[in-house]
Parts: structure tokens; sequence; C-alpha cells
């Protein structure tokens, strides 16, 4: 299925950085990851990393599918408030998902010191702003419970969020603990990367079926040729239930548009700006001066439906926009939808089918998939070591 619709910014701003073959025999491999973008890209370099021998295999071109739609926020706040995550999972796994989310921020900063350049990286900041004067409480609550968890937040009151930021709003968090990437190059130096270790990509290879002995798994290819692997990792977004047989996540499409360059000031600090209301509007910048907003959620019905909304759903962003930073005059280039899961709690699902499988899930679901896909990388990297995780336990399949 399409997983976006319309003209996403990254891969046209970037060009086809890779190419990778098809593939054209049979292989073996310790692990086999199923999806090469941004989940399956990170998995795959700490597997390398650990010395073990990957093969990797996509259905559309690599990093073409999600990773090409996502806006790439880098937030260690979940699409669920800490407030009222706490109640659904316990204080201390919802702390956790937290912490683990800001480490992941602080991980991909220096990932990317070690690639060919910075794939876009900015800390940039995060502010969090009421959408009405009601949500105001809301925050008050949220800043002591992030504190409470070792989360360093400020709590701003109306006239500061507009005279440091220049934002209409009764209230707002700030965090420090914010940054923007680009997912599409991020996703193609990490692949290139794995492959000078020796592992195999092959993109516009579709996985028909898998079977499983004793002595592991084998993915069969709609072209006929196989990969027998010890384990296999699938990160294909909600396109896993293939391999699941069950639905873990609402499926929901989300909209976004990329401006032309700005010479302007776009806004102090250039901080990543969301909202209290559901669905959020969200935005931040690019090192090009261009303004990425996104927003608009709906229910997935059909990729047709999605695009027939696309330019509405892109009007109303743009006003929306506009109504919060009247000083910005947007020029819209690119707009595009992507489809995504939600799950009830917020948080991705990470870990093996069942237990002693070695059928494992990265899912990152929501609007934390890369710092998740982070975290889902080195958990798993070490569940297959013999090494299991206590965190994996908080993302688990059957909870």
């Amino acid at each position: 299925m399409d997983l976006r619709t319309g003209r996403a910014y990254w891969p046209i701003h970037n060009g086809l950085m890779h190419t990778y073959p098809p593939l054209q025999k049979d292989e073996r491999a310790d692990v086999l990851v199923i999806g090469a973008g941004i989940t399956g890209a990170l998995c795959a370099d700490e597997l390398t990393k650990a010395g073990l021998d990957v093969v990797m295999l996509d259905t559309r071109d690599a990093a073409f599918g999600s990773t090409s739609a996502s806006t790439a926020l880098l937030q260690y706040e979940i699409d669920t408030n800490l407030v009222d995550l706490i109640p659904m999972i316990g204080q201390a796994q919802a702390e956790r998902a937290y912490q683990l989310c800001r480490k992941s921020i602080d991980t991909v900063r220096h990932m990317v010191t070690e690639l060919p350049d910075d794939c876009g990286f900015r800390q940039r900041g995060s502010l969090y702003y009421a959408s009405h004067r009601r949500d105001v409480r809301l925050l008050q609550a949220e800043c002591e419970a992030r504190r409470r968890a070792g989360l360093e937040v400020h709590l701003l009151e109306g006239a500061d969020v507009k005279k440091q930021f220049g934002l209409a709003a009764p209230a707002a968090l700030f965090s420090e603990a914010g940054a923007e990437i680009d997912p599409y190059r991020l996703a193609q130096h990490l692949l290139w990367r794995v492959q000078r270790r020796g592992a195999r990509v092959h993109d516009r290879t579709r996985v028909m079926r898998l079977d499983e002995d004793r002595h592991g798994l084998s993915a069969h290819t709609e072209r006929g040729f196989k990969v027998r692997a010890r384990w296999v990792l699938v990160a294909t977004g909600y396109e896993a239930e293939q391999f699941l047989d069950k639905r873990l996540a609402q499926l929901k499409n989300s909209y976004a548009l990329a401006s032309e360059p700005l010479e302007d000031e776009l806004w102090p600090s250039g901080c990543l700006i969301w909202e209290t209301a559901r669905p959020y509007l969200y935005a931040r910048t690019t090192a090009d001066g261009r303004v990425i907003v996104g927003g608009e959620d709906d229910d997935f019905h059909s990729p047709a439906r999605r695009e027939r909304a696309l330019a509405g759903k892109a009007r109303k962003l743009e006003r929306k926009l506009e109504k919060l930073l009247p000083h910005l005059h947007l020029e819209t280039a690119f707009a595009w939808a992507g489809t995504f899961g939600e799950t009830k709690d917020g948080l991705a699902f990470i870990g093996p089918k069942h237990q002693n499988a070695h059928l494992l899930f990265a899912l990152g679901y929501g609007g934390n998939g890369i710092t998740y896909s982070v975290q889902a990388a080195r958990m798993l990297t070490a569940h297959i070591q013999g090494h299991t995780d206590p965190d994996m336990a908080i993302f688990r399949l059957d909870r």
C-alpha cells in the first residue's frame, strides 16, 4: 500500500543518494531485517556494530515509505502526556519511557558526528503550548510530573511565551531537549555504513511468507529467492501486521507541508512547536530556512481518500500557522500526507512476538518513531546477544 501521498520534501531535497539491488539469490544471515526505513536502518546499524551478519529487505525503495513522510521532530515528549501515562502503566515505567526518549536524542546527536554530514541535526528545544486557557492546569501538572522524573522543563506564562517565542498562548512548557533532523538522509547514511560492515541491503523485494523451525526462520520473497536467518527483525510499521495476525495500532493520516525558504526570522530559537489539543499542530524549521508544519490528523480509509483530502488539509495548516505566528508569510513548496499507527498509550511495540520467539518487532508508532527506534535498536541487539534489557517490558507486544 502507498504509505504517503503528495510531494514529500526529504527525498526531493536529497535526491537519490544510494541505490540497492533487489534480492537475486538465496542468502543466509544471523539476522534478517525486514524494512529499510529509518527504524530498520537504526537497528541494522546497531546489529552490525555488534558484529552480527545482517541482510535487509524492503518492499519499496529504501527509506521511501514512512521515513520520507516523517517531519522528524526529535522529542522526548510522548503523544500521551506523562500525567496520563502514569495511571496507564505505572509511574516507574511511564517515567522510564520518557527518560529513554530523552536519551535517544543524545544518541542521535553523537551518531551524526560519525557520519559524512550532520544529516540536518539541530538542537532546537521543544515548546509545548496550551491551545486553550483550560489547558493551563494540565501543563502545570505535567511540569511537576516531568520534574519528578528528573526531566528539566520550564513552565512559562502567556506573557513570557509571547516575549520569548512570539506566540499568543496562555502558557507553555519549554524543554531544551528537542532537536530536528533529516530522516531520509540519516537512514541513507546508516544503510551505506551497514553495507561497508558487510550487510546486504536489498530493496524492491517483498517478503511473502515466513516459515519457522527449530533452527531459525526462512523468508520467502515474491521473486522466488529466500533468506535463511536465525533471527528476523520486522521494522515495517503498521504493515508488520502481516507477520502478527493482529492489529496493534489504529491507522491515522497526518498531513504536512514545507514552505519556500524564508528570509525573515522564523521565530526565536527556531524551537519545535506543538500544542495540547488533539490532534495537535506541530512545526519545525529546516537548515535552509523553511518551515515544516503538520497535523490535521484523521482516520485512514484509503490512499485515494487521503490524496483527495491533501489540498484542503494543507490550506488549513497554512491558516493555523499564520494565526499562531502572524508575522510569517508562507508560500507552500511541498505538501504531503503519510499514514501511521497510533497506539492507545502512545508507546511503541518492541520485542519478540511471544516468549522465546526469534521473530522480533521494532514498531515505533506515533510521533516518536525515531526516538523509539533508537531504543529498539539497542534493546533488540542486546536481546539477540542473550542479554534481554528490562526496559523492553515497557514496550512488550502483549501489554
